[in-house]
């Protein structure tokens, strides 16, 4: 039986092409029937191009409006009710596919996700959650990275509690261990928000081993590390940038050294396992986790492997029912007052000039 996803075919820098060819590859391999959304006529002519009489199961929904990466999130989401971004999150708030991907404006999308499907109750503030990669072979959780620029100390302490909860649902990991990350160990280091943070953090159920350092998100010290999303999205984008010059150094000085055939074809292998361990495009995107219904965002620079790596997370979470199962957890968690009891107050203004 396929699952039906939702895909933001105007969500790219180089839309609408990693976004059809990323759908044909995900309805070739996965059980999954793609709505692509955007003008009916320009993907239809893009999608024909690439089938070549081939039957797969991939719809069209027309959207006339896309948001750009420019564009503020508020404003374009209140002007644009016809957006790809709008329109695929309608088809998953009516039930007519079971999640939403989109390689678009992220604050746009965090936005319109928590207006078209909700928060859960108890949260804030949704926040993206990244799995980075660490020495130790299992990823670490890396949230918020992008969906909050400023943030309070009550919606780290959410963070925490949302990360925990897909770290052990999703990752499997069966006492995650929860950092803050701070510049210095000591729980004295940091600025306001990370002091503030801090004994919230510590007196929630979790196992909190409290501040860690940047360089520690690839350690293995810690299972998920909670930041705002100004830090987060910066240490991200920091670590891809490492990453890709790791690589590119490597591969040069393989190419170099190596002389004999056996040897290069040993170091070859052990490249590009380096490489696909390092390659955002293999990670498929972030969940936006506090919001009822899946919705997966990508990097504006994916190109089809990412989309289609986009395309199986957010089969994955719908397959597993993974946020009921968060929404599930973090309602026990809420009536054992582990948060802020009037949590989901402070953003209604903001919401309210939204709509």
């Amino acid at each position: 039986m396929l699952i039906d996803i939702a895909l933001d075919a105007l969500g790219s820098d180089k839309a609408p092409e990693p976004e059809i060819r990323g759908a044909i590859l995900a309805c070739r391999a996965l059980p999954v029937r793609v709505h692509l959304i955007g003008p009916e006529a320009e993907l239809r002519d893009v999608l024909d191009e690439h089938l070549e009489n081939e039957d797969l199961p991939i719809v069209i929904h027309h959207a006339s409006e896309r948001i750009g990466m420019e564009e503020k999130a508020a404003h374009a989401v209140r002007t644009k009710r016809d957006s790809s971004i709008r329109v695929g999150l309608r088809l998953v708030r009516e039930g007519k596919a079971a999640g939403f991907v989109t390689a678009g404006n992220t604050g746009a999308a965090m936005a319109t996700a928590k207006m078209v499907l909700g928060a859960l109750p108890g949260v804030d503030r949704p926040a993206l959650a990244t799995p980075m990669p660490s020495s130790t072979g299992n990823p670490c959780v890396l949230l918020d990275v992008g969906a909050n620029v400023d943030c309070k100390a009550h919606n780290l302490e959410q963070f925490a509690v949302m990360g925990e909860m897909y770290a052990r649902t999703v990752l499997k990991i069966n006492e995650p261990r929860v950092g803050l990350l701070s510049i210095g160990e000591e729980e004295t280091k940091g600025n306001d928000l990370t002091r503030e943070a801090y004994p919230l953090l510590k007196a929630l159920p979790i196992k909190f081993i409290g501040n860690v350092e940047g360089r520690d998100i690839f350690s293995g010290l810690a299972d998920v590390i909670v930041c705002d999303g100004f830090v987060g999205n910066v240490a991200l984008k920091t670590s891809e940038g490492v990453g890709r010059f790791v690589r590119d150094v490597l591969r040069e000085s393989l190419t170099r050294t190596v002389t004999a055939q056996v040897g290069a074809l040993l170091s070859r292998r052990a490249f590009n396992d380096f490489r696909q361990r390092l390659d955002y495009r293999e990670y498929g995107g972030a969940p936006l986790l506090g919001v009822r219904g899946v919705c997966i965002i990508g990097h504006g620079s994916s190109n089809d492997r990412a989309i289609f790596n986009g395309i199986r997370v957010a089969y994955e979470f719908a397959k597993g029912g993974t946020v009921e199962r968060i929404e599930r957890e973090f309602a026990g968690h809420a009536k054992r007052n582990a948060v802020r009891p009037d949590a989901g107050q402070d953003d209604k203004a903001d919401t309210a000039s939204i709509q």
